[in-house]
């Protein structure tokens, strides 16, 4: 999709915003905007009502076609799902969860009362409860958690004319079918046959001369990470899964493989911040407050050390009053850095890109580079205090505390997400706060020290 495209899309969906807030602020028009969210894709009406307060929220949630209630909680957010779920009766919740599919069902099932699941449960065919049973058993960010269980298989040993005469049997192919899965009698995965080479391929010949045995596939237990990596390093628009004895239990889509990206992404941004999970933005004040509140007591804490630190240095302040003016300088290049470092080691991270034995190379690069940035940086500014305040001495421990401070920001860049990591915790969380933390009191230190020793 062009950016112009997707800027166009964006214009349209703030177009229609404000269509449905002029629309719910006059209740004759109801039925025009009845027609007007009917019309909407599941995804766009999920964007509008995240974009609404709770109240025009739930107004515009009434008036949504009950068959299409599941299509639409799939698409919102956790946070604001919370919100229309809790707006809805028993018999509203089963039917909507009626409409969606085992896989669709397993992605929203935290988000539902026990007593609602159980009755869709009881509702469902033997082999969609098997499946579903089966979705819920794979932990999050697992290749089973984004299993999708429709697919098309064929058998190694019939004809491609056979194959098309399945196909064409079918009202339509599931999403995303880009190859057919082949598999032998007892439904073990033997290659694939991609779409494109069925339809070039003489229709006498066998599948298994055409298919391509050697293909990617996964397993249920694998990371959804490296499932990710693979889809973009080879450039799959779909894959086969199979369980341990290779039996074709589902495929993996790369709808899915986005939204998974898309999502770590939005929790990796949330969490350096210190927020514990998504939030609504028009979330009740109490509800954003325990969402917050636990890292601002952390930076509390932290910029509550980082004064003291300055306190220590009071005397110094009185008899040079530029350092008040300097010290923020070192302090917030410091974090900028630090910022910089944490930001690149997460992602690495992430990507599975940084192995045990290569952290020591990797923090005397980041030394390295802070070095450089030091020396140019430290210089520049070294000079820009002298031509201020006329004082030489005051250019030079300007210079060296940058460059003390930026080697302190790259050192705590690569160690807390490698320590956070060590311990089992995500290394994203509260990872600027506490780079932050470590620049702010580090460089005033660093600052106010050698200004006591040099210039005092």
């Amino acid at each position: 999709m062009s950016e112009a495209l997707a800027r166009l899309e964006v214009d349209d969906l703030q177009e229609s915003l404000r269509e449905i807030q002029a629309l719910i602020a006059d209740p004759a028009r109801s039925a025009e905007l009845h027609a007007k969210l009917d019309a909407l894709h599941p995804a766009d009406v999920a964007y509008l009502l995240e974009a609404l307060p709770l109240e025009e929220r739930l107004a515009v949630w009434d008036l949504v076609k009950a068959g299409r209630d599941g299509e639409i909680l799939l698409e919102v957010s956790e946070a604001v799902r919370e919100s229309l779920i809790a707006s809805m009766d028993s018999a509203e919740l089963v039917a909507a969860a009626e409409t969606l599919e085992a896989d669709e069902l397993a992605d929203i099932a935290a988000d539902l009362p026990a007593g609602v699941m159980e009755e869709v449960v009881q509702s469902l065919p033997v082999e969609e409860r098997e499946r579903l049973r089966a979705a819920l058993s794979y932990p999050e960010g697992s290749v089973g958690a984004l299993m999708d269980f429709d697919h098309v298989a064929v058998r190694e040993d019939v004809t491609l004319e056979a194959a098309t005469r399945y196909l064409r049997r079918m009202d339509e192919l599931p999403d995303h079918t880009d190859q057919l899965f082949v598999v032998d009698r007892a439904q073990r995965l033997k290659g694939t046959l991609p779409l494109a080479r069925l339809i070039v391929s003489d229709l006498e010949h066998e599948v298994a001369k055409v298919m391509m045995a050697e293909s990617v596939r996964f397993y249920p237990q694998d990371s959804a990470e490296d499932a990710a990596s693979a889809f973009e390093r080879y450039d799959l628009v779909s894959a086969p899964v199979v369980d341990a004895a290779d039996m074709l239990i589902g495929r993996l889509t790369v709808n899915a493989v986005v939204d998974h990206i898309r999502e770590r992404s939005a929790e990796s941004r949330l969490a350096e911040a210190g927020l514990r999970q998504e939030e609504d933005v028009f979330a009740p004040v109490l509800d954003s407050f325990k969402n917050r509140w636990s890292w601002l007591a952390v930076n509390l804490v932290t910029a509550f050390i980082a004064s003291r630190v300055i306190g220590l240095f009071e005397g110094s302040i009185e008899r040079l009053v530029a350092l008040a003016a300097l010290m923020p300088i070192v302090a917030g290049v410091g974090g900028n850095s630090g910022n910089q470092t944490i930001t690149m080691i997460v992602r690495a991270l992430a990507l599975g890109q940084i192995q045990g034995s290569y952290w020591r190379q990797l923090l005397l690069k980041e030394i390295g580079v802070a070095l450089l940035n030091g020396v140019v940086w430290g210089t520049l500014l070294g000079l820009v205090a002298y031509a201020f305040y006329g004082n030489v001495a005051l250019g030079g421990v300007m210079a060296l505390a940058m460059v003390l401070n930026l080697v302190l920001a790259a050192v705590m860049g690569v160690a807390i997400p490698r320590l956070r990591e060590r311990f089992g915790r995500d290394p994203a969380v509260g990872s600027s706060v506490l780079i932050t933390a470590c620049t702010d009191s580090g460089g005033f230190f660093i600052f106010l020290g050698l200004a006591t020793l040099f210039l005092v």
